[in-house]
């Protein structure tokens, strides 16, 4: 995973500051792959409530996050009870690494 320990521990204090103690955060897409060099940074993050899964929350967390790790892109797929089980929220949680 091509993640400093910093970096993860930014993703996932911020994470759980906008969507909560129980949100499970995984990284996925060509940052999980070692041998691979550049890319963005792919999150999925899961909540369980509907009301935590908003735009304003999605972009008060991005603002916050590249506070922490500076300016890096970063695409962020937010998967509540109303929206599950999309095509790229399965290859998130198959292929990705929870953090």
């Amino acid at each position: 995973m091509r993640l400093t320990k910093e970096d993860i521990s930014s993703i996932k204090a911020c994470a759980e500051k906008h969507f909560g103690a129980n949100c499970v955060v995984r990284l996925f897409g060509s940052r999980v792959d070692d041998t691979r060099r550049g890319g963005d940074v792919d999150l999925h993050i899961e909540v369980e409530d509907d009301a935590l899964a908003t735009l304003s929350r999605k972009i008060d967390y991005l603002c916050d996050l590249e506070k922490e790790i500076g300016e890096r892109r970063v695409d962020l797929l937010l998967e509540g009870p109303s929206r599950k089980n999309g095509y790229i929220d399965a290859v998130a949680r198959e292929t990705g690494v929870q953090l």
